[in-house]
């Protein structure tokens, strides 16, 4: 697209985060704001300068000066919101998950085909510095033959808005999809998952959901390399992790039991007492233009003012600026966006079905053939 992309911002709590960073890309405007709360509309309007503001999405749409829009509103809203944005033209960067079922993502899928517009699931731990260290190391041969991964998002979401309260945990597992299928460009082929625990019965009866731990484990698609991961929700105590193990032939990464250590690195063939060490992982802000560089190491804000979703995230690992950056760029070189419309449906996939087959006692379930990336 020639110009700078112009870009509208749907729902203001988690999206706020967002608007300074469009702001101030040198390829990007900031055209737009919607929230459905004009009071609160108001406010980020004003506090961010920004003139153009809808209570309305509908009418948001009709904006034809608009190009693309992000969406971070509430899960339930993420397909429908998806699917009449990319009906009006307007390319579309969502954040997490795609959709809460496989047909909707399908519908999603197709309708990207047919319209040839840019998808992008905003999917934050791939752009996580923690998550490019390990690309890097990857992508030298530092880690040897990659042998096995695992990811876990444990989270306690009680106090959060009312559509989490019992939110079976795998519908909610790209945070721990994403990393392991990312780091090689894989494809998740084959589900199966276990349910464990039992939340509340005031929760249970929110999604019919009655487990308070799923894991899984995914077969990849044309490849001898498998991944587990687990969810946890609530009733479950543990501090806030997003995890991602990595363990390759001559070195492994480990991520920190306790937020806020430093991740260990295992190399193989050395003294017994010598093979782990602990490692300070670089901030990736060299990868984006100056303009926004310092948005990795902080909300926009000031302190104490963050979303909650970023100050429990320990800022989802400076990943913000990225998905930013690789959004305006593809739409800027005319090129998929990733995680594109396909990968980010295999992704999301992969979390409803490990939920399907937990309910049915860890039945493995394939993948439908049009979440393959290649």
């Amino acid at each position: 697209m020639a110009g700078k992309i112009r870009v509208g911002i749907v729902g203001l709590g988690f999206g706020a985060e967002f608007i300074p960073i469009y702001q101030r890309h040198p390829d990007a405007t900031l055209h737009s704001i919607c929230q459905r709360n004009p009071e609160s509309l108001r406010k980020v309007g004003n506090a961010f300068k920004v003139e153009a503001r809808f209570t309305d999405f509908a009418e948001m749409l009709k904006d034809k000066d608009l190009d693309a829009v992000h969406i971070n509103s509430p899960i339930p809203d993420h397909a429908a919101m998806t699917l009449a944005a990319l009906k009006a033209g307007k390319h579309v960067m969502c954040t997490v998950p795609m959709a809460t079922t496989v047909e909707d993502c399908r519908k999603i899928v197709d309708l990207v085909e047919a319209t040839g517009l840019t998808y992008m699931m905003a999917e934050t731990v791939v752009y996580a510095r923690e998550f490019l260290f390990v690309k890097e190391m990857y992508e030298k041969g530092e880690l040897g033959k990659l042998q096995y991964l695992q990811a876990s998002h444990q989270q306690d979401m009680d106090g959060w808005p009312n559509y989490w309260p019992g939110l079976p945990p795998m519908h909610y597992a790209t945070h721990c999809v994403g990393p392991c299928l990312a780091l090689t460009r894989a494809d998740a082929e084959v589900v199966s998952c276990f349910g464990s625990g039992t939340i509340r019965p005031e929760l249970i009866s929110k999604y019919d959901s009655p487990f308070a731990v799923e894991s899984c484990h995914i077969k990849f698609r044309a490849s001898d390399i498998t991944a587990r991961i687990y969810r946890s929700l609530f009733d479950t105590a543990r501090q806030y992790r997003e995890s991602f193990d990595v363990y390759g032939s001559k070195r492994a990464f480990e991520w920190p039991l306790i937020e806020g250590e430093p991740p260990i690195i295992h190399t193989a063939k050395r003294a017994e007492h010598d093979i782990p060490s602990r490692v300070v992982v670089p901030d990736y802000a060299r990868l984006l233009p100056k303009e926004i560089q310092s948005f990795t190491t902080k909300g926009v804000y000031g302190e104490g003012q963050d979303h909650l979703s970023f100050t429990q995230g320990g800022g989802h690992g400076g990943s913000h600026p990225h998905l930013v950056h690789e959004f305006v760029s593809a739409l800027r070189e005319r090129r998929q966006a990733y995680p594109n419309h396909i990968q980010s449906a295999n992704w999301t996939c992969t979390g409803i079905l490990a939920h399907e087959s937990a309910l049915r006692n860890g039945e493995p379930l394939r993948l439908p053939e049009w979440t393959f990336s290649w």
